[in-house]
């Protein structure tokens, strides 16, 4: 068995703290604890959680990763669908102890169902920035219903919303922040690639997902950070630089004035 890291973290110095999730497996929010161990360790005030390109997996997992951000009580996600006596609701129920760094979400169109929980909770309760591209649009509830020629019916039966209401199917997750990810020069072999992709239903972006929650396979996974070349990994560095920067200068003395009167 072939186990696959789901979660990548680097110190990108400064205080700044890089982690990326690759899906959501059984142990991926044990890592994720792991890697915020390590980056309180090394001094971090600022995290950047890198989403894109990553297809989803469990569903318990998303909760757990989205409930280390969130304070207890605050919803995670809810479903509603056809039997109102199906419908479930997701809250945060811990509290990890972890710093309120502010953060920065990054998304793109590879970023699918458990990712999409996780960004539109965060969003929804202003606990991080989201930025990068809108994500996929993989939000739902499906039911399969065996036949009797031994095939099956699959069935959606509900969907999954965002505390504020925000149905993810179809839809997708809006970046606070659009920032699109420049596209490199494509060979011609590329361009057949993507052609014979658009022909069969397939998308020609990196990241193919299928309709299975979880499925798809990842091409040309990110697992080396380049700062240099990343656009939207460099915004985000610059809004958390500025962020911590209003965040040491505190109020102006105009602002304490008004208050104190």
């Amino acid at each position: 068995t072939i186990e696959v890291k789901s979660v990548r973290s680097k110190d990108l110095g400064d205080g700044l703290y890089y982690i990326r999730l690759t899906s959501f497996q059984e142990r991926t929010t044990k890592d994720l604890e792991k890697a915020m161990e390590q980056a309180q360790k090394s001094g971090t005030s600022a995290l950047v959680l890198d989403l894109r390109n990553d297809p989803g997996g469990l569903l318990n997992q998303a909760v757990a990763v989205t409930d280390m951000f969130l304070d207890k009580g605050q919803l995670i996600v809810y479903t509603q669908g056809r039997l109102k006596n199906q419908d479930l609701r997701f809250t945060a129920e811990h509290s990890n102890g972890f710093p309120r760094w502010p953060m920065v979400v990054l998304v793109n169109g590879g970023s699918a169902s458990a990712s999409e929980i996780v960004a539109g909770a965060l969003q929804d309760w202003k606990r991080a920035v989201i930025l990068g591209t809108k994500t996929f649009g993989k939000g739902s509830v499906q039911t399969v219903i065996p036949l009797s020629d031994g095939s099956g019916l699959r069935l959606t039966t509900a969907k999954y919303y965002t505390p504020r209401g925000r149905s993810i199917h179809g839809t997708g997750i809006v970046p606070d922040i659009i920032v699109e990810q420049p596209r490199p020069e494509l060979t011609a072999q590329r361009q057949r690639e993507d052609e014979a992709r658009r022909l069969s239903g397939e998308s020609p972006r990196e990241q193919k997902i299928g309709e299975q929650e979880g499925e798809g396979v990842e091409v040309g996974r990110r697992d080396v950070v380049d700062l240099q070349k990343d656009v939207q990994l460099q915004r985000a560095v610059e809004i958390l630089k500025a962020t911590r920067i209003l965040e040491k200068n505190g109020p102006s003395p105009k602002a304490e004035a008004k208050t104190s009167g």
